[in-house]
């Protein structure tokens, strides 16, 4: 289950372009907080502790608590914007949520037991069309991670994610297909060795170089 993080924030008395590049200019982040039919709350963070968080590559799917003078507000993160230069944290939108609530959330797919795979062993390329699975679960049970087996995975299977078991309580936020999530697929170098070895079929009809005489 994905961890609850805790970001002590302080109120935005000014709001506007200046006051926001002023705070940046001290080492912080603004930030609104909105949702749960509630005024929406601007403040903002230290960026270095932001940037720690961001940088565990959990933040997105994780319940942070904004601790505001004491008084914390469970939210989740919904979007950040980085400086398109320097990549710094720019601006955080943090959505509130129930200790319970229904959240759609982005989480990473792991894959396992490569080594049990025969067509990864003859070589085969793992091409993951999805890093990230979109799921619906209780904010209380967001896991960190959806873990995928691939022991006896052949070169030309596929994995959709009705043959992905989730988490007790998620599901998939996608339900109208059932989506591939990686494919197995040959090395080039066997894909070349195949195309060499092909030989016209007996209905083939010959090029004008290779009529007789010619």
């Amino acid at each position: 289950m994905s961890e609850q993080l805790t970001l002590p924030a302080e109120t935005r008395d000014r709001a506007g372009k200046g006051a926001s590049r002023a705070l940046r200019r001290d080492g912080r982040v603004p930030c609104v907080i909105y949702g749960d039919k509630k005024e929406p709350v601007s403040v903002h963070v230290e960026e270095k502790l932001l940037s720690k968080m961001l940088s565990t590559g959990h933040f997105m799917n994780s319940v942070v608590m904004v601790d505001v003078g004491g008084s914390a507000t469970r939210t989740l993160p919904k979007d950040v914007t980085f400086h398109p230069v320097s990549s710094r944290p720019i601006h955080v939108d943090f959505l509130r949520i129930g200790e319970h609530s229904k959240v759609t959330v982005a989480v990473p797919v792991r894959f396992d037991n490569e080594e049990a795979s025969p067509g990864l062993k003859r070589g085969g390329v793992l091409n993951i069309v999805r890093h990230e699975l979109e799921l619906n679960c209780d904010a209380a049970e967001i896991p960190d991670e959806i873990h995928i087996d691939v022991s006896g995975l052949e070169i030309g299977d596929s994995i959709h994610i009705s043959a992905v078991k989730l988490p007790r309580g998620a599901e998939s936020a996608i339900t109208d297909r059932d989506f591939t999530i990686a494919t197995l697929v040959a090395p080039s170098g066997l894909k070349s060795e195949e195309g060499d070895n092909e030989t016209p079929s007996a209905g083939a009809v010959p090029t004008a170089g290779d009529e007789k005489g010619e």
